[in-house]
């Protein structure tokens, strides 16, 4: 393959035909099925496609974009069409973030084989390439600049393609790079070469400079001098020493480097560049939080109406939603189910527009998925309108479908005084929906019903002896006396057969309007009306839960911060977005987190400033979708109000030095000769006091490479509730600054020293190789002035 993984890439018959192209079936919708000609691209790293073989191409797809790739089967729009085309013959390919799925029809199951494993090679090799070698993002470049798809770089598509990465560059400086990469004097750049240029052209000053303000002959960092940057500039603490040691071995690119234990500047690089050098702690990226405690004890990611993947009022309900959610961590998932035909219920946004699915695929689809990505339970709340025939028949499939995933009664079959932990509760599916009764009275009939068949057993075992002496007693009678006791029981018999009747049409008239085996499997988690965190206190168990429209949780919290955020430490509490938000657009989170409130549900399909702030809370432990409150949240005496915290016991100041920005994306992508002037602007988010923002100046046309070199200072009450926004905007004077790329991450696990923060697109899904450079301090208590 003529490009920068030649021989890197695997020897794949699958490859090699893929690269030959094929005619498939693009499908969009049942009215909408389109053949088109797909190609691997020689890079092996882009799938174009064209109307037919020998047509004009454009690209359809990079493999860097490509989460995973699913059979004909497991694609809900190729299974509504199995009637006109064989599921074993598609695919679908799934991209990372919001990107609509790529269902796509083979004319073969020997070619959808072809297919889906090929790309499904393709994507675990970018996943598992080693990043520092020849990364993915690179070979882009290379396919975007190589203009005529020959393998090879002209001087004049260099030109085009630093445009593209915009960077403006003298150029006699850039032909004087070009001819140093060019080792084959061939006039063009292939492979290697090109990798060599880019390097020449990413060199770092900055980076340079802090390592020769370590070293004292400028050439390499000896393992003191780097365990004195670990330790003085890092605040790697005690263990720098034997960090120094991990981190030479694992980024000094020289063999004789690791034999001395020294660190080249590349190998400096190499480190501050990793995850190792990241903002984000890395012994927070693992679970590192005791999941032993109370389910109130912790935030939960939550979705709100998951089945929709647009709008509120017209937008399409589909299972995707669920996958999406629950593969991005939400523990939480929400249901509206209605009576549908056929006596199967359906789930859609009850008196609008929008599109309907089957109860029971939504069930089967969290089933499948529940457990992906996290162990620790999820929650199915169900928004109940069915009739009782549809509630039993909701029933049947969450038992049949869920089987043992579905918690049915208490963990130990005993009445509990607090709520379980996510520990206790791993691999289960608990459901949140009204219930007719107590958890008490159910457990207190359970143990009826036990006792009952013990002693029906009983009776069956003594019931040969009892007909013996029933028929003794019987003969003993005269027979005036029998004809008086046949009398009594056809009595009896004729007021039963007169009274059921009434007795059956009184229940369908007064019956309750929840299914009894419905409420059944409603354990720990009974929905109940709110009046006042009084009446909570005095009526409600811990087991129940209330939920709240976002303007009602915001006005408890200004008129009774402090009793919410205690009745948050006993008792869950569930926020839903404002029925307003018809576009599915989201509040922000925050407020309610401040408050203590667990379940905060997002319109996780809509990008934005707020779902930035909800995905950089649970990014931390896991992604698991359970994060420990602070302990003050955590205490039934707290005297925590989010709207009047209490003194600056704990404040904290921090000090940012932006540095540097890498590579930054093109916002505008259709004017090739348009360079960003980018800005980097600091967000903090917590108690309202805490939440504000500063910027830096733009650096005129310069995306590549910017330079700022401006410090920024923030006072923060109350770290312990503070998440950190880093957003990268391109300056224009005359309307709103565009959107770059962000990242945001909670206070508590931002590492102090110089760190790179590797940006984001609005979508959530990596924008590598674009990150800004940034010297971190923080200090205890609050100094200085906000400058």
């Amino acid at each position: 393959m003529a490009s920068l993984l030649q021989g890197r890439l695997p020897v794949n018959q699958d490859l090699l035909l893929m690269q030959k192209g094929m005619s498939m079936r693009k499908v969009r919708s049942k009215n909408w099925k389109k053949l088109r000609y797909f190609r691997l691209q020689d890079d092996g790293m882009t799938v174009w496609h064209a109307r037919q073989a020998g047509g004009s191409a454009k690209p359809s797809f990079s493999i860097s974009d490509v989460e995973t790739v699913r059979e004909g089967h497991e694609s809900e729009l190729l299974r509504s069409l199995a009637e006109e085309i064989p599921l074993e013959q598609g695919f679908t390919v799934v991209f990372h973030g919001r990107r609509s799925n790529l269902d796509l029809v083979a004319n073969s199951v020997d070619e959808a084989r072809i297919w889906m494993q090929g790309l499904q090679l393709l994507v675990d090799f970018v996943t598992s390439m080693d990043q520092q070698e020849c990364p993915g993002w690179l070979s882009d470049w290379f396919q975007r600049g190589d203009k005529n798809q020959d393998g090879r770089m002209t001087f004049q598509e260099v030109q085009r393609l630093l445009r593209l990465m915009n960077v403006e560059m003298d150029q006699e400086y850039a032909f004087q790079l070009f001819q140093t990469a060019d080792t084959s004097q061939s006039g063009t750049l292939e492979g290697e070469e090109f990798v060599q240029f880019y390097k020449a052209l990413t060199k770092r000053a900055e980076v340079q400079e802090i390592f020769e303000n370590f070293s004292a002959d400028g050439q390499k960092l000896t393992l003191l001098e780097f365990v004195d940057f670990l330790r003085e500039e890092q605040k790697e603490g005690d263990h720098a020493s034997d960090l120094a040691l991990e981190l030479i071995d694992r980024y000094e690119p020289s063999e004789s480097g690791k034999l001395w234990h020294v660190l080249s500047m590349d190998g400096f690089l190499s480190y501050l560049c990793s995850k190792d050098g990241d903002i984000f702690n890395p012994t927070c990226r693992p679970i590192y939080q005791d999941m032993t405690q109370p389910l109130s004890h912790y935030y939960i990611n939550s979705s709100h109406n998951t089945y929709l993947v647009g709008d509120q009022l017209c937008g399409q309900s589909s299972v995707e939603g669920y996958i999406r959610a629950l593969k991005r961590g939400c523990r939480c998932v929400e249901v509206d189910i209605w009576d549908g035909p056929s006596g199967e219920p359906i789930v859609y946004h009850g008196h609008t527009l929008t599109s309907r699915i089957l109860f029971k695929d939504v069930v089967a689809t969290v089933a499948q998925y529940a457990f992906q990505t996290s162990d620790y339970p999820v929650i199915l709340s169900l928004e109940n309108h069915c009739s009782w025939e549809q509630q039993q028949i909701m029933v049947q499939h969450l038992t049949e479908i869920l089987g043992e995933l579905l918690l049915r009664t208490t963990l130990d079959g005993l009445l509990p005084t607090q709520l379980p932990s996510p520990e206790e509760l791993r691999r289960k599916i608990l459901v949140k929906g009204k219930k007719l009764r107590t958890l008490e009275e159910d457990l207190e009939e359970e143990e009826e019903e036990e006792e009952l068949e013990s002693e029906l057993e009983g009776e069956q075992e003594d019931e040969p002896e009892l007909e013996a002496q029933f028929e003794s007693e019987s003969q003993k009678l005269s027979p005036r006396s029998k004809d008086k006791k046949k009398e009594k029981v056809g009595q009896e018999l004729l007021s039963v057969q007169f009274y059921l009747p009434l007795y059956f049409l009184l229940f369908q008239k007064f019956k309750p309007s929840l299914c009894p085996s419905l409420s059944a499997l409603v354990v720990y988690l009974k929905s109940v009306s709110f009046h006042s965190f009084t009446h909570s206190r005095e009526h409600y168990r811990f087991y129940e839960i209330s939920s709240f429209s976002e303007t009602k949780a915001k006005s408890l919290i200004k008129e009774a911060g402090n009793e919410f955020v205690q009745h948050n430490v006993w008792q869950l509490s569930r926020v839903y977005p404002s029925g307003l938000r018809t576009d599915s657009s989201n509040y922000n989170p925050q407020e309610l987190w401040n408050a203590g409130c667990q379940m905060v549900a997002m319109n996780v399909q809509t990008a934005g400033l707020e779902m930035d702030i909800h995905d950089g809370l649970f990014r931390q432990n896991g992604g698991c979708g359970y994060v420990l409150k602070p302990d003050f949240l955590r205490d039934a005496q707290s005297s925590f109000h989010p709207e009047r915290p209490i003194s600056p016991c704990k404040a904290q100041t921090l000090i940012i030095q932006v540095i540097s920005g890498q590579q930054l994306p093109k916002v505008n992508k259709t004017k090739e000769g348009s360079i960003v002037d980018p800005l980097v602007r600091v967000e903090i988010f917590g108690i309202r006091p805490d939440t504000t923002y500063q910027e830096t100046n733009y650096v005129e046309n310069n995306g590549f490479n910017p330079y700022w070199g401006q410090t920024l200072c923030f006072r923060v009450l109350v770290p312990e509730l503070a998440l950190l926004r880093f957003v990268v905007k391109d300056y224009d004077w005359k309307s709103r600054h565009d959107f770059v790329g962000q990242y945001t991450l909670p206070w508590t696990c931002m590492k102090q020293g110089y760190r790179h923060i590797h940006l984001l697109s609005k979508d959530g899904t990596s924008l590598q190789p674009a990150s800004i450079f940034v010297h971190i301090c923080t200090r205890e208590g609050l100094e200085g002035d906000e400058s």
